[in-house]
């Protein structure tokens, strides 16, 4: 990057590694640092550093959260017998901003992904299985992605939920095949929870 400083390309660098920041978007993001005020870049560079001491996952769900438990494993009026199983936090956003599920939720935190490597004890289905063995959860609502990898991973755990005598059950189609939840309209992921089915093959 010609005309920039070693701290500037540092900076650059460290942008160009975030998702979907390319090297145009990073030497942009670089040059408005150098002409924002002073306190404007001090926060910044203190919300960075907040986030990254104090956000961890809850050791119940999986979320990111700042205490643990997190907040809606510790709400006792959530319905805690019905877990929604997702892939990242962002859908379980997503799931709650459509305002009809009240039960709590399990942060995978991924999804298996062979040609990626990513295996079942990779994510965190282990946790999952255990949660349900150590018993009141009555019902499993899986809403992975509907994609060939999101299908599969619930598929995995259906088959390892199966022996455990727990229900378990799949949104509805509402959802295109192929898309994310993260960006599902809150109505369709509405019609999705409500309208869910029994998980098959």
């Amino acid at each position: 990057m010609q005309g920039f400083t070693e701290s500037m390309m540092r900076l650059a660098e460290a942008f160009g590694r975030m998702p979907g920041i390319g090297r145009k978007t990073a030497e942009r993001l670089t040059y408005y640092v150098l002409r924002a005020p002073k306190e404007e870049v001090e926060n910044l560079a203190q919300a960075i550093r907040d986030v990254a001491n104090t956000v961890r996952h809850c050791s119940i769900c999986c979320n990111i959260t700042e205490s643990d438990p997190c907040k809606i494993c510790a709400d006792e009026r959530r319905d805690h017998a019905t877990i929604c199983v997702v892939e990242e936090p962002r859908d379980l956003f997503a799931i709650e901003s459509a305002g009809v599920f009240h039960g709590v939720y399990h942060v995978l935190l991924g999804r298996i992904a062979p040609l990626d490597g990513v295996g079942p004890d990779d994510i965190a289905i282990p946790a999952l299985i255990e949660r349900v063995k150590r018993g009141g959860v009555k019902e499993v609502i899986l809403a992975t992605n509907p994609t060939l990898e999101g299908d599969g991973t619930a598929l995995y755990i259906r088959k390892q939920l199966e022996p455990l005598g727990v229900r378990v059950t799949r949104l509805a189609r509402g959802l295109a095949s192929g898309s994310a939840i993260e960006h599902a309209n809150p109505a369709v992921l509405a019609e999705a929870i409500v309208g869910r089915r029994e998980a098959e093959e």
